[in-house]
């Protein structure tokens, strides 16, 4: 399955503006079947969403990846700020099948405390794992990433490759390149990582956005500082022949 990461520098609170960019971006990638933008691509990481979450219902976005996934009869990955009919906000990670039409969500549940992301946003308290084309692909949002017992395979959890969707400052950087590699290591599976670049009133973003195989070989990395694309192919046989050849998976801790 051919995967591409669009790195895109974010304006702050100008959807219009990022879809642009998002589509000037997708203009120059590769022809993929999965294409994965970072979090909260069309506002920048909104801690305070009133006046920048849109309602889910008529979020630009969302329907620009709607549309854009079924004209190209592929999907899109990414999250966005939106408010709900309840009036609570959500850190919600789409997939969105332009082939089958249907559209799958993930709502982050490890909020960013430190950046008092939960004193605004609802937690999500359910795993989302999506089953496209062949692959299994457990969807997770930035800080999530600090937290292998949420995202440990298992018998009720199984997946393929994870999707991790990021706004990650330079400043973390060196977690970024280990904890990546580590969910990729420990759980024998493909890791997606799409973060962003630029920079937003708090923090400055290098990007470094990666796809890393099951032995934590990072296959390809967009530039750091640069609005990027990569695009990897990920194989599931061989996955499942790596699995298959060293059982990891099989000596794991089941409580």
């Amino acid at each position: 399955m051919k995967v591409t990461l669009l790195q895109i520098d974010i304006r702050w609170a100008q959807p219009e503006e990022n879809i642009r960019c998002a589509e000037q971006l997708l203009s120059d990638a590769e022809e993929s079947d999965l294409y994965v933008l970072p979090e909260m691509w069309s506002t920048g990481f909104a801690t305070k969403p009133h006046g920048i979450a849109a309602d889910e219902d008529a979020n630009p976005a969302l329907v620009w990846m709607k549309e854009t996934a079924a004209r190209r009869q592929c999907a899109f990955a990414g999250s966005l700020a939106v408010c709900l009919a309840d009036c609570s906000f959500r850190n919600r990670h789409y997939f969105v099948d332009g082939r089958s039409g249907n559209v799958y969500y993930y709502d982050k549940h490890h909020l960013f405390t430190y950046g008092h992301e939960d004193e605004y946003y609802t937690a999500g308290q359910e795993h989302t794992v999506v089953t496209y084309g062949d692959f299994r692909f457990l969807l997770l949002t930035c800080y999530d990433l600090r937290f292998p017992c949420w995202s440990r395979y298992a018998d009720t959890l199984e997946y393929d490759a994870i999707i991790l969707v990021a706004n990650w400052p330079e400043s973390r950087q060196s977690a970024w390149q280990l904890l990546t590699r580590s969910r990729a290591i420990e759980n024998q599976c493909y890791l997606v990582g799409c973060n962003r670049v630029g920079d937003d009133q708090h923090s400055h973003y290098a990007g470094c956005s990666v796809v890393v195989d099951a032995y934590g070989k990072a296959l390809a990395q967009c530039h750091k500082n640069r609005v990027d694309s990569l695009t990897v192919n990920l194989d599931l046989a061989e996955l499942q022949r790596r699995r298959s050849k060293f059982r990891v998976l099989e000596d794991r801790d089941l409580r």
